[in-house]
């Protein structure tokens, strides 16, 4: 299977970086930065693809019904982070590839991170060649660990960062390249998909506060993945109420006056999707989700379009590169069954969220 190969110095990369930044969209010098980008993008599916397996094998003798995703940042995605990291290089950015394990609970969880703490701690491991090759920058302290300190705005989960590193003479040009590993419970995965449901459709910065975004919503994430840190027995999330009673309280009191259940569960009956071909050996996904037009289109390729499947997805951000609200990734799962769960925003689907919310709202009464 082909891969798309680095051809340009980190020095191109980083000032195509600064370039995509700087550049106004109708300077003719940022299309030959977002080109550059492109490439570097893509030169990470490689290892992404030898990570991302890694983590499948894994994963799955905790949990066999262990779901796990991959994808490739979006070109705003790799913007914003630019943007939002003023010292950040573009040759920098750990997380272009990236993967997700998704688990029933945090004890599966951090089984799975003590795997990779023990195989890394170990010498003469057995595994591929470029599994074997692979280095962590993860030296097993908690600085990537965002269960046992959540960040303030309520983010919950664990991220390992491998830089790949392959003895393969073919698979040299790939060494280097930075892949970030998220590792999370079932609950964190709806919480944080909803925060992205919540982004797109409300307009609002509730990720990156990059621009205004209501305190009542931030507010509302955050109190709510304090009652599910509860509810896991894992740490609160910082300046939220250690008394349940009060942190239901407030928590009830935003939800009702932003009606925000209704919200979220509005958006998802209002969507359309749009389907080009189905198969059974799809690998690849291509989505665009368009919150104006109420559509999501998703784009199937099997393992051999890769080369395909990401000329596609250039094209699709470069045709939809006007419209922020519009948002076009392109992913991987293991069936084509997994998508919807991998990926429930881009669906908008917030059932799993709602649920769970309901629930801790219910201690009160």
């Amino acid at each position: 299977m082909p891969w798309i190969e680095r051809e340009y110095s980190k020095g191109q990369i980083d000032r195509a970086g600064d370039a995509l930044i700087s550049l106004g969209r109708d300077d003719p010098a940022r299309e030959d930065a977002v080109a550059i980008v492109d490439n570097w993008r893509g030169c990470h599916a490689y290892p992404l693809q030898v990570i991302k397996m890694t983590l499948l094998h894994r994963a799955i003798k905790i949990n066999n019904q262990a779901l796990i995703a991959q994808r490739l940042k979006r070109l705003s995605s790799i913007e914003l982070k630019l943007l939002h990291n003023s010292n950040m290089k573009l040759s920098q950015v750990q997380d272009i590839g990236g993967c997700r394990a998704v688990l029933n609970n945090v004890k599966e969880v951090e089984q799975l991170v003590e795997v990779y703490k023990d195989f890394h701690a170990k010498s003469g491991a057995k595994g591929s060649k470029d599994e074997l090759r692979t280095r962590s920058f993860w030296d097993g302290s908690e600085a990537f660990d965002y269960i046992k300190n959540p960040k303030a705005d309520g983010y919950r989960s664990v991220h390992l960062i491998f830089r790949f590193q392959s003895p393969s003479a073919e698979k040299k040009i790939f060494n280097g390249q930075r892949i970030e590993i998220q590792i999370r419970s079932r609950l964190q995965h709806a919480w944080a998909t909803a925060v992205e449901t919540a982004q797109l459709f409300t307009g609002q910065a509730l990720k990156a506060r990059i621009k205004d975004a209501s305190e009542n919503w931030l507010r509302f994430f955050a109190l709510s993945s304090a009652a599910f840190a509860r509810r896991e027995k894992t740490k609160g999330v910082p300046n939220t109420p250690e008394n349940a009673r009060d942190l239901v309280t407030e928590l009830s009191r935003i939800e009702s006056h932003e009606q925000i259940i209704t919200s979220l569960l509005s958006w998802n009956n209002t969507i359309h999707y749009i389907e080009e071909s189905r198969s059974r050996d799809a690998h690849t996904f291509l989505m665009v989700l368009d919150p104006t037009k109420r559509t999501l289109q998703v784009s199937q390729f099997k393992k051999n379009q890769i080369m395909e499947a990401q000329e596609r997805y250039r094209l699709t951000e470069k045709e939809t590169e006007g419209d922020s609200r519009i948002q076009a990734v392109l992913v991987s799962v293991e069936s084509v069954n997994d998508l919807r769960k991998a990926y429930p925003n881009y669906y908008v689907d917030t059932k799993e969220f709602v649920k769970a919310l309901q629930r801790e709202l219910r201690v009160k009464k």
